[in-house]
């Protein structure tokens, strides 16, 4: 199991992900795990209880399984995280079911890593918009690598996938409850300043 450490990340939404891709080519950033799908269950208890304290509580499916948990930091960019690889995700989804918890958010999305000598990069793309993820080992190794990839620190995101999705799901009146790409299938593309108007509101 990893130990507790403090997890820094800035996260911006973008129009497309090939120019960002094209610039961290010009950086000589190397390729760290190639475009892969993930499945993201969310846990919570029936009264909401980690949401409201700004917790998560995650399965992660992609070229492995991993279980996470997340508590806030003095700001945004901080976040107190514990993760820990699972061998059979089934059976630890069953533990966490009968410890009280339940699946209260499912999001898809295809993630590929770079890695610079300052940060890593993951260019996400999830059913309702493009992102670029940064995660550094402090936050003027991040910022330097949004600067870099002429990033403008000002317009980073403050909320989680789940917590733009809620807004956006109410903004937009979707009837679903989950990120996935068979529930998006037939909608159009948000905009980056849409997803920027929905995080800000």
């Amino acid at each position: 199991m990893d130990a507790p450490a403090i997890e820094i990340e800035a996260k911006f939404a973008v129009p497309r992900l090939d120019p960002i891709r094209h610039r961290l080519l010009q950086l000589s950033a190397r390729q760290a795990r190639p475009r892969l799908q993930e499945t993201n269950l969310r846990f919570d208890f029936p009264d909401g209880r980690l949401q409201q304290a700004g917790q998560v509580l995650r399965l992660r499916k992609n070229h492995d399984t991993r279980l996470t948990f997340k508590a806030p930091g003095p700001d945004s960019e901080h976040r107190l995280e514990v993760e820990v690889g699972v061998d059979e995700t089934d059976a630890m989804q069953r533990l966490l079911e009968a410890l009280g918890y339940r699946v209260v958010f499912v999001y898809e999305k295809y993630r590929e890593t770079f890695a610079l000598p300052e940060a890593e990069v993951m260019l996400d793309e999830l059913p309702f918009g493009v992102f670029v993820e940064i995660e550094g080992a402090d936050l003027g190794r991040v910022r330097q690598a949004a600067e870099n990839l002429d990033l403008p620190w000002e317009e980073r995101l403050p909320l989680s996938y789940l917590g733009l999705f809620e807004r956006l799901r109410q903004r937009h009146a979707w009837p679903f409850r989950d990120a996935t790409f068979a529930n998006f299938s037939d909608l159009a593309s948000l905009t980056r300043d849409d997803l920027l108007a929905s995080a800000r509101r």
